[in-house]
Formats: structure tokens, C-alpha cells, sequence
């Protein structure tokens, strides 16, 4: 059982990166804890694949605890002839990382320029540390600007080099392939991953720095822009706006005011989506222009260089982008591409890692991905323009979570999409109140509220709104699940759910649970979020729901029915509420593990367990908890979040016909897509 995966390129470049974190993030779905680690590594700024692998997976080591030499030393003693003592103390670097982690994913060295044997050198040395290591191997073919024929025959000679080598290889990887490949038939598995734009272009921060540029317009977003390429602007107007490319960094003399004003209009106008704007020879455009330019709220960055367009341009198209811990997109376009075009579940086969018992949040929040892709549904986000839910949304896309379809105006969503940089290309807009779909909604929905006097005319004029809208797609089958909350209530949200999805048959109350993940294990809390005092017969059916929602997420379910008193050390209402809600639950669903009434902490704590309530199967190893009210369980789950540093994911709603579930109006980007991939796992789940 290989506990480490060997990431080697094949001739210099090869884009390890994508590779490296596909692997990661793979096993980051088996183990608690995956370690990294690099060989070789350059000196003074921290080596970046290094420091976005650690920063992602939360390895929690010195960056300088992850590698065994710097090239200069490396050098050094193989010039002295004692290569086997750099080989046997990068040995020992990586021991130390080995013993911490149950599994590392291992960068190779990067191939030094020049003749002379330094390739052929250099994988044998990967190779020989694979070995030393015990690591399977996954070599890179950089696929960048060859032709296919040369492309299949470095992937051939790859595996039949290492194998000639002694290493074990896994399986071989073509990256940054120019079109559709086939790669030769190999005792492995061999995949081709497409070139993509967005993964090896620089952003228009990486250009900054490197030009040495002064910011005059522009802000954080302005600067994460990618740059897929450059135009030249120096003739007039209209030939600058027949030549504009999407995402070109536009180059042009700091006097050209007219050019300056025209590039930004046009992306306002959507003509083309600009990256930014780079004005030469150190000339500061007239401020009559940058005041207009900044009237254009065109969200793009302006910058100026004192070298002049020719030297600018070729500065420039020396700069390649990489994914890092501070451009989370260019992660997400990666793994994107990783994951549509290497087969994961065979992948992780061959690695044979042992999956731990243990359940990380790092675990669960990427296996929920995992388990979205796998079954993709199509979901509907009523807040299309918020900016929050456009860079989910991205993120949503490019790794293949979910197909989504955005409520807004188009135009004002397409404006707002460009002003933030992000690609939403592969989504579906639709605006409720010119959809075809508004009067086929109206009618629907005034036959289901018909009882409560809601006429054709009423119901018209409701369903333009985008959460009565989405419930609607959903209801009528035109989408699989919703997720709204990030600038509506949870009112807002949740009532058109009630009103139009309805409880599932036998489930009395709709209701909600929380995912509290903890340092080492994740908990369900419910119901924290929608229903103030239920009783006996609601909490048993929250229980219930609640049970089941574990089971859906891989979360074996031995429900604790809370009260302030355990089994019957106490009494009152209260206490006796939570007692026949337990008998309920027993009676409803004989086959899950129900303990009540019970305190929070002999539900949690093996040593409180034993005193309080010994013999139980659930004391001490409670995973839900069931709380008796609304007032208890919001602020338990806070407290638990804010004191023990634990992640809240949710509210996730149970109990509907179908999911609707709604954000904090607080909610990150992360937490989006995070709710979004559970909605589509309980969509596959009802089919």
C-alpha cells in the first residue's frame, strides 16, 4: 500500500501544479491529513507549489519542514561526490514528513535547463527517491505547443524510463495538450489534459510586479483579472476596437487618452471583456480622461511603465501564470481540468490509501464535491447579480458541481460578471419577468394557493419574484434544487418552499440541521434555524430527518434527544416533551439509535457517559443532536462555532419534497458552494 504519490515531470515545465493538486485533492477526500513535500527546492522566497499545497490542505508544517535541500546545496555535494548523502538526508527530511501524515503527495525536482544528460540525470534521481521513499509515480508530459505524435511518444517513454528506472508508476499525464488526444495504450492508465487559458495565464498583479508598474486605477479584484492577451494599441480608435481580444491586456503610449477612454468603453458596453490597461513610456494620461475613465466604473486596472510598448509587450509575454494560495481561481480552473479529464475513482483505486475513520471538515467539504460531480444536477440561484453568488458560481462551473441557472436580468448580470472578472459562461440567465415560463408559473401556482384566495392575476405578479420563480423551476421540474439567502431572509426563502414544495408524505414539519465540523469528526445540530417550539411529535420527526440526513452524508447516525436533564435524574414539560418525542421516534424508526432524554455533555463525552447513562449505545458517542427549541439549539450551535473554532455549514434544509436551502445572509463564497454541492447530493438522492 503506497502511502505517497511522486509528482515528476518530463523535461522542463509540464505544469506539476495541476497535477500535484488533483492528486492532493484527492487524497485529501481519504485521509485526515495529507502531508507535502519537495526534494529540491529554489532559495529565499518559498517555493510555490509548496506553500499553495500546505496553505489548501491545512498541512500545518513549516514550509521548511517540507523540503530536503535547496538546489545550491544539491549542487554542492554532488560536485563533491556525495550524492548519496544528499540522497540519504532528503531521505530523513522526508521520513520526518511521513511519520506525521498518513499520506504525502511528493512534487519532484524541476529539470534543469541545458545539455549534457541533465534530463536523463535528473529523472533518474526522481526516480531513485521515488524508490527510496516508497511512492508510486506519476509522470508529467508538458503537452504545450507539441504536436500529438510527439506528445504519445513522450508519454510512452516516460513510463518505459522509469520502469527501466525501478519506479512504480501509477499512471501518465499529458498536460496542457493543444487539442483531443490519444495517448498510447500503456500497462497504466494515461490521461490528456487540455491547455487551459486561465490556469497558465498571468493575472494583471503577476504582470504588474513584474513590470515594476505603478497602480493608477483599480483595486484587488481589477488586479486578479487573467491575461490571455496582449494588443498593441497605437492607430486610431476604430482599428484599436477591431483588434481587442477577450481578456487582452492593452497596451498603449500614457498620451493616448483616446484609446485609454475607447478600451474601457467598449468593455463597459460588452463588446469585449477586457483584462486591463498598461500606458507606457511614463506618461500620465490626461486627468480629464481618468476621470472619465473612473466615471465608466469599468472595474479594469490602469497601469503605467516607464519602458516603452515594444520593450512593455515583451516583458510581458514572458510572464506564465501558476495556481496559488493567494488566486484560489486558478485553483479551481485546475482541478476543473484535472478532475473532467483523469478518472478520480480509478485513480484513488490504484493508490489503495486506506480510507481513515476519522472525518476531517477538510474531508467532508471536499468529498461533497466529489460526491456532487458525480451525480450533477441542475440547481437555481434567485440572487443572479450578488457578487458572492457569481464567484461561486465560477467556482461551481469549472469543477463540474452543479449546472446552474442564474435569476436576474441578463445585461445586468453579463455587467456585473465583467466588472468582477469572473466567467460565467457555462450558466444559464434567465429573468423571471420575461420568461416564458412566468405564466405557466402563474397558473401553477394560483391553483396551489387557491385555498387561500390567491387569483391568476395575484399569482402573476408573485412569481416574478426570483425566490417564487426558482421554487417554481424546481417544482415543475425545470431544476433539481434551489439555494437563495445571500441578500433575502430566510423567510423569503423558505416560504415559498413551504407554500409550493410541501413536506415530504409522513413528515409532519419541515426543518433543518447543521453540519458542525469539528477538528476531528463532523456533528449534525437540528433544528437550529426554522421551527421556534415543536412539539413531541415535530421534534420526533425532526429527529428523524435528522438521522437521516447523516446517513445521506456519510455520518452514522446515533441521535441524542437533549434536555437539561439525562434519563431521569430531572422533570418538568420540558423534560417530558423531549422523553415522548424519544418514545415517538423509537416507535416511527425502531432500526436508528435514539437516546433521551439526555444532556449535551453524556451525549458527547465517553467519561460523563459512563456515570450518567452507562450501558447506552448512544452516550458519550452521540453524532446528532436533537435539540428541544429553537432558542437552545441557534445558540448552541453559535457558541459551539465561535469557542471551539468548529465550521457551521448550513442551515440544510429537511423534510421537502425537494431541496430549497437557504444561506446565512453572512455566507462566503466557500460556504456557497459548499451549500450548493449538498443540495445537489440530496437532489440525486430523491432521483
Amino acid at each position: 500500500m503506497a502511502r505517497s504519490v511522486y509528482v515528476t515531470s518530463v523535461g522542463s515545465g509540464g505544469g506539476k501544479s495541476t497535477v500535484a493538486l488533483g492528486l492532493a485533492e484527492l487524497l485529501s477526500r481519504q485521509v485526515e491529513r495529507i502531508g507535502v513535500f519537495r526534494p529540491l527546492v529554489g532559495q529565499g522566497t518559498p517555493d510555490p507549489i509548496l506553500a499553495l499545497l500546505s496553505e489548501r490542505y491545512r498541512v500545518g508544517l513549516p514550509l521548511a519542514d517540507l523540503a530536503g535541500a535547496s538546489y545550491a546545496e544539491a549542487t554542492a555535494l554532488v560536485a563533491d561526490g556525495r550524492r548519496e548523502e544528499l540522497i540519504s538526508g532528503i531521505v530523513a527530511r522526508y521520513r520526518e514528513v511521513e511519520r506525521r501524515c498518513p499520506a504525502v503527495v511528493v512534487v519532484g525536482s524541476d529539470f534543469a535547463d541545458g545539455g549534457d544528460g541533465a534530463g536523463p540525470r535528473e529523472l533518474a534521481f526522481n526516480a531513485r527517491l521515488a524508490a527510496e521513499f516508497g511512492s508510486v509515480v506519476v509522470p508529467v508530459v508538458d503537452g504545450f505547443g507539441q504536436e500529438p505524435a510527439a506528445i504519445a511518444a513522450a508519454a510512452r517513454g516516460a513510463y518505459h524510463d522509469l520502469e527501466d528506472l525501478g519506479a512504480t508508476v501509477l499512471a501518465v499525464i499529458a498536460n496542457r495538450v493543444p487539442g483531443p488526444l490519444t495517448l498510447p495504450d500503456l500497462p497504466v492508465p494515461a490521461y490528456a489534459i487540455p491547455e487551459v487559458p486561465t490556469v497558465s495565464a498571468p493575472t494583471v498583479a503577476e504582470v504588474a510586479t513584474a513590470l515594476g508598474a505603478a497602480l493608477l486605477a483599480g483595486d484587488d479584484a481589477a488586479l486578479s483579472r487573467d491575461v490571455l492577451d496582449y494588443v498593441v494599441g497605437a492607430a486610431h480608435v476604430p482599428t484599436l476596437l477591431d483588434h481587442l481580444t477577450e481578456g487582452a491586456l492593452v497596451i498603449t503610449p500614457g498620451d493616448r487618452a483616446d484609446l485609454l477612454v475607447a478600451a474601457c468603453a467598449a468593455h463597459v458596453a460588452g463588446q469585449v471583456s477586457v483584462a486591463g490597461l498598461v500606458l507606457t513610456l511614463g506618461e500620465q494620461p490626461d486627468p480629464r480622461a481618468m476621470r472619465l475613465v473612473e466615471g465608466l466604473s469599468s472595474g479594469l486596472a490602469v497601469l503605467s511603465v516607464p519602458s516603452d510598448s515594444y520593450d512593455t509587450v515583451a516583458a510581458s509575454s514572458r510572464i506564465e501564470g501558476r495556481p496559488s494560495a493567494g488566486n484560489p481561481r486558478k485553483v479551481e480552473a485546475a482541478l476543473g481540468a484535472f478532475e473532467r479529464c483523469v478518472d478520480t475513482d480509478d485513480l484513488a483505486r490504484r493508490l489503495r490509501v486506506s480510507r481513515s475513520d476519522r472525518v476531517t471538515p477538510l474531508m467532508f467539504e471536499y468529498d461533497l464535491i466529489d460526491r456532487a460531480r458525480a451525480q450533477r444536477r441542475h440547481l437555481v440561484l434567485p440572487e443572479g447579480a450578488e457578487e458572492r453568488i457569481l464567484r461561486a458560481a465560477e467556482i461551481l462551473l469549472r469543477r463540474g458541481v452543479a449546472d446552474l441557472t442564474l435569476l436576474g436580468r441578463p445585461d445586468d448580470i453579463a455587467r456585473r460578471a465583467r466588472e468582477l472578472g469572473v466567467d460565467i459562461g457555462g450558466a444559464t440567465v434567465i429573468d423571471p419577468a420575461t420568461s416564458e415560463w412566468r405564466d405557466e408559473f402563474a397558473a401553477e401556482y394560483a391553483r396551489l394557493r387557491a385555498h387561500r384566495g390567491v387569483t391568476l392575476d395575484l399569482a402573476h405578479d408573485t412569481v416574478a419574484q426570483p425566490n417564487y420563480f426558482g421554487t417554481l423551476m424546481v417544482r415543475t421540474g425545470h431544476a433539481d434544487g434551489m439555494v437563495s439567502g445571500a441578500t433575502h431572509t430566510t423567510a423569503a426563502t423558505i416560504r415559498p418552499a413551504f407554500e409550493i414544495i410541501r413536506t415530504l408524505p409522513g413528515v409532519s414539519i419541515a426543518s433543518s440541521v447543521f453540519f458542525m465540523l469539528l477538528a476531528d469528526r463532523v456533528l449534525v445540530y437540528g433544528d437550529c434555524a426554522v421551527n421556534p417550539d415543536p412539539d413531541a411529535g415535530q421534534l420526533a420527526d425532526i429527529a428523524i430527518s435528522s438521522a437521516d440526513t447523516a446517513a445521506r452524508f456519510g455520518i452514522e447516525p446515533r441521535i441524542a434527544m437533549l434536555s437539561y436533564s439525562t434519563g431521569a435524574s430531572g422533570a418538568g414539560a420540558d423534560v417530558e416533551k423531549v422523553a415522548a418525542a424519544t418514545l415517538l421516534a423509537r416507535e416511527r424508526r425502531p432500526e436508528l439509535l435514539f437516546e433521551g432524554p439526555i444532556q449535551y455533555d453524556a451525549a458527547i463525552d465517553p467519561a460523563v457517559a459512563a456515570t450518567k447513562l452507562p450501558g447506552s449505545a448512544v452516550a458519550g458517542h452521540a453524532t446528532v443532536f436533537i435539540f428541544p427549541d429553537l432558542n437552545t439549539g441557534n445558540n448552541t450551535y453559535k457558541a459551539v462555532q465561535r469557542s471551539a473554532g468548529a465550521v457551521a455549514v448550513g442551515p440544510v434544509m429537511q423534510g421537502l419534497r425537494r431541496p430549497v436551502n437557504d444561506l446565512s445572509r453572512g455566507a462566503t463564497v466557500p460556504d456557497i458552494v459548499n451549500t450548493v454541492a449538498i443540495t445537489a447530493i440530496q437532489a440525486a438522492a430523491e432521483g
